[in-house]
């Protein structure tokens, strides 16, 4: 069966667009906010076939993708998961996922057969955590599972994006989500150890710059995406409210207006 005869992973439009609705809500409520580094590269606008490379610090890898698709809206979009993991949730089974067991060679087989298919026409875009398992984003190297040179090796045209993921705390009682897209690779004739080598050191590089954007707790190196939940909450909260209502001053939840989302 060659790539044509494949068949996709299933997408149903007005489900999918509840659950990034969902995801939007989600995330809002468990983040001071999503950015995105300003240092970031230039998403292709070609309509080319895209395989975008994630790390993988957590499990919120995936909700947060689910929003960073309206970076790409030329693309219909599908992402590899853990075949236990849409098995337990199947839901994702209808939303452009589909189940990889990496630890056999049938799986690997299975996950080279669907990307491939998925990745021989324009307009398409495959993602995934090429990490395998959770990483600190401070690990080096990234140890990238094989599996992504071998499907960049196999792609005809499009390009590989390397996407870099971070969540940590700032000033506020809930955390910052960020991201940072790296320079696109051109899909070339490369052999899949080489592909991988590339696309590990893409990666490395795009999170050391969001590990440096991070460190300096400076909202104006990124732009919002999302803005969410700020200020303490609770008696703490209550107690400021009645603070500023005392001096006739306008109540701002955020602890530091200097990081308030804009």
């Amino acid at each position: 069966m060659n790539a044509a005869d494949t068949p996709l992973p299933r997408r149903v439009g007005w489900l999918l667009r509840g659950f990034r609705r969902y995801v939007r809500r989600l995330l809002r409520k468990n983040f001071h906010a999503v950015r995105l580094s300003l240092g970031s590269a230039s998403i292709p606008t070609d309509g080319e076939p895209l395989l975008v490379v994630m790390n993988h610090p957590s499990w919120w890898d995936p909700m947060l993708g689910a929003l960073l698709l309206d970076l790409f809206p030329k693309h219909d979009h599908y992402a590899a998961i853990d075949a236990k993991m849409i098995e337990k949730y199947g839901i994702f089974k209808k939303l452009g996922f589909f189940g990889i067991d990496m630890m056999s060679l049938r799986g690997a087989a299975q996950f080279l057969k669907t990307g491939t298919a998925i990745l021989s026409a324009p307009g398409r875009a495959v993602w995934v955590t090429a990490q395998g398992a959770f990483a600190d984003v401070r690990q080096r190297p990234l140890n990238l599972k094989p599996g992504v040179g071998h499907l960049a090796a196999r792609m005809s045209r499009g390009w590989v994006v390397p996407v870099a993921l971070e969540y940590c705390f700032w000033n506020e009682s809930t955390p910052e989500a960020l991201v940072r897209v790296g320079e696109p690779l051109p899909v070339t004739p490369t052999s899949a150890k080489l592909w991988n080598e590339r696309v590990e050191v893409a990666l490395a590089d795009t999170l050391d710059g969001l590990n440096a954007d991070a460190m300096t707790r400076e909202p104006t190196r990124f732009r919002t995406l999302l803005g969410g939940k700020t200020g303490a909450g609770g008696l703490y909260d209550f107690f400021r409210r009645i603070g500023c209502w005392a001096r006739f001053k306008r109540f701002e939840p955020t602890h530091d207006v200097t990081q308030a989302v804009k």
